[in-house]
C-alpha cells in the first residue's frame, strides 16, 4: 500500500499541473488574463516538481510520461492559445482585415497544436537530455501570459492590430518545433566557464524584470531566444 502511494506521488503532481492548466484555459477564455497567468505559473511549479520527485523516489512509468505530456499541452499549449484567442477578440482590426475578423481568432489554436508537436518530439529526441531543441512549451506559455497581462493596454490600442498578433502566433508556434538549440539552466557546477551562458542570461534578466515589471517574463523569454540564437554554435 505504502509503495503504491509513493509510486503515484509524481502522477498526482502531474495531475495537479493538468488541473491548473484547465483552470488557466477557462480563465483565459473569459478574458481574466491575470488569473490565467497565475494558474500557468502554478502548473509550471507542479511540472517542475513532478519530475524532480520521480527522480528522487526512483519511480517512473509509461503512464507518467504520457500523463505529463497531456498535462503540459493543456497548461502550456491550450492555456496560452486561449489567451491569444481572447486577445484576438479585443485587438484592433484595420479595414482590410474586417472580413477575417470572425475566423482569425481560431488561428490562436496553432499554439496548442505546435505545443503538442513540440512535446512529442521532446519525448522521442535523445538530443534533448541537457539542453533543448526548439522553444520549451512552459517558456512559450509564460511569454503569452506575461505579455498580455503587462501590455494589454498597448495590445488593444490602435497602435497594435490583429495582423501583428497573427504574426506573433505563427512565429512563436514555429519556434516550438524549430531545429534551434536552446540552452538549459541546469548547473552542473558553479564555475563561470562551464555556465557562462546561463550566468549572462540571469544577469540580464534582473534589469528586464525591473524595467518591464508585469511583462518581465515575456521580455526574459525574448532574451532567452535571442541569446540561444547568438550562442547556438558555442553551446
Amino acid at each position: 500500500m505504502a509503495n503504491a502511494i509513493v509510486r503515484n506521488i509524481p502522477n498526482t503532481l502531474t495531475s495537479c499541473n493538468l488541473f491548473s492548466g484547465c483552470i488557466a484555459a477557462y480563465m483565459a477564455f473569459g478574458g481574466r488574463y491575470e488569473s490565467a497567468l497565475l494558474f500557468i505559473v502554478i502548473g509550471a511549479v507542479f511540472d517542475f516538481f513532478d519530475g524532480m520527485v520521480a527522480r528522487l523516489l526512483h519511480v517512473s512509468s509509461p503512464i507518467g510520461k504520457e500523463l505529463d505530456s497531456l498535462a503540459d499541452d493543456v497548461t502550456f499549449g491550450l492555456a496560452p492559445a486561449a489567451i491569444a484567442f481572447s486577445l484576438f477578440k479585443e485587438v484592433h482590426y484595420p479595414g482590410f482585415l474586417q472580413p477575417a475578423a470572425a475566423w482569425l481568432p481560431y488561428t490562436a489554436f496553432l499554439i496548442a497544436v505546435f505545443s503538442a508537436l513540440r512535446l512529442a518530439k521532446f519525448n522521442l529526441d535523445t538530443r534533448q537530455t541537457s539542453s533543448f531543441i526548439g522553444l520549451p512549451t512552459p517558456a512559450n506559455a509564460l511569454f503569452w501570459g506575461s505579455l498580455v497581462v503587462g501590455q494589454q493596454g498597448y495590445l488593444t490600442s490602435a497602435s497594435f492590430n490583429a495582423l501583428y498578433l497573427l504574426v506573433m502566433v505563427v512565429v512563436m508556434s514555429l519556434l516550438l518545433v524549430a531545429e534551434i538549440p536552446m540552452f538549459s539552466l541546469k548547473f552542473k557546477n558553479l564555475s563561470w566557464q562551464s555556465n557562462r551562458i546561463s550566468y549572462i542570461f540571469l544577469l540580464v534578466c534582473l534589469p528586464l524584470f525591473f524595467l518591464f515589471r508585469l511583462s518581465g517574463f515575456a521580455a526574459v523569454i525574448v532574451w532567452y531566444i535571442l541569446l540561444s540564437l547568438m550562442t547556438r554554435k558555442k553551446a
